[in-house]
């Protein structure tokens, strides 16, 4: 598995003029630009890798699973991920 602080120490080892202070930077940048982009419920598309998307769950009712009892769920706003054809074409090789 391959976390955030991996991935700031792996940018840092392989691009030797990069401290990782500044790796660190550059990923929270990445990753805010893509939250900001996606609260604004725009589409984030990555040729190659992806598009993030913001998906709409309707209202409904469920159920407690301790007592049974109908509990209301509001509308909410998911993030989704659909992969790439490229990113794809490179995992299924």
């Amino acid at each position: 598995m391959l976390n955030k602080s991996d991935l700031i120490i792996k940018i840092a080892n392989l691009n030797p003029s990069i401290y990782q202070k500044d790796a660190n930077k550059i990923v929270n940048v990445f990753f805010g630009t893509i939250t900001k982009a996606l609260s604004r419920n725009e589409r984030v598309e990555l040729r190659g890798f992806g598009v993030f998307d913001v998906k709409k769950r309707k209202a409904r009712i469920a159920r407690n699973p301790k007592n049974g009892a109908a509990v209301a769920v509001p509308e909410k706003s998911v993030p989704f991920f659909r992969m790439g054809k490229g990113m794809k074409d490179r995992l299924n090789k």
